[in-house]
């Protein structure tokens, strides 16, 4: 039998308010206290407003940190009212299973522990790139890859299909403590590609919008221009196929 604690993981969606689904709002709503993982201060004072009983994750970050510590600390804030027998809701940003450990691994903790605890999803930083690009996955075939995953493992990538390397920002992290990259750790993830790629191939650095009158960055570039750009934590890097000729 279920303990009476409950834990459910939502997500808030990419764009401030209108990417929110309604189970996710509801889930705010009715909960005893609310966990929140978000993008911007205005986020958090929208779900302020459905739910004033908010516990906000982000004071766990700081810099020099590894992150691996701040999702314990996540984790045991969270399991600790779980414990206490309330209906717990935790908010993050996006989809609250995609690049988010404390979310599945949470989960998994309190299910072990005998509590029900389930995730509802939510619009993804992938959906927007889908929709703002026009790229359809199943025309090519699409290839997803955390940055310093592929830049320190040997992956097989295949160039005729679409290679999506998210959180740029942060390439070559290994230590898990940065919140930012450097010029040389762009120009060894440059390298890397050269290997498939000309240096010419044309590539998209994307941030999607998160509010309604903003653009989302669509910056493209040569492959060779690489190290020399501005990145940032929401930055995804989108190699489209190399087309034979």
């Amino acid at each position: 039998m279920n303990k009476k604690g409950r834990l459910v993981c939502v997500g808030t969606g990419i764009k401030l308010m209108v990417h929110m689904t309604p189970i996710s709002k509801q889930q705010i709503e009715q909960a005893d206290i609310v966990f929140i993982a978000v993008a911007s201060s205005l986020m958090g004072s929208w779900i302020k407003e459905l739910n004033p009983n908010i516990h906000d994750l982000g004071q766990y970050y700081q810099p020099g940190k590894s992150r691996l510590e701040t999702y314990k600390e996540m984790i045991a804030a969270i399991m600790q009212e779980v414990r206490a027998g309330k209906n717990v809701c935790a908010a993050f940003y996006g989809h609250p299973g995609v690049f988010a450990l404390a979310p599945h691994r949470v989960i998994e903790i309190a299910r072990k522990e005998g509590y029900e605890a389930h995730m509802e999803p939510g619009i993804s930083a992938e959906d927007c790139l889908y929709a703002d690009l026009a790229i359809d996955p199943g025309k090519f075939g699409c290839q997803h890859y955390e940055t310093t995953q592929y830049m320190i493992h040997n992956k097989n990538i295949e160039p005729s299909a679409y290679l999506i390397l998210w959180q740029i920002g942060i390439a070559g992290d290994q230590e898990l403590t940065q919140f930012n990259t450097t010029e040389e750790k762009l120009e060894a993830l440059r390298e890397k590609l050269t290997t498939l790629y000309p240096e010419s191939h044309e590539v998209i650095l994307y941030e999607s919008s998160t509010v309604l009158f903003k653009q989302s960055r669509i910056e493209k570039i040569e492959l060779q221009q690489l190290a020399d750009v501005e990145t940032s934590l929401e930055t995804t890097l989108v190699i489209p196929p190399v087309r034979n000729k």
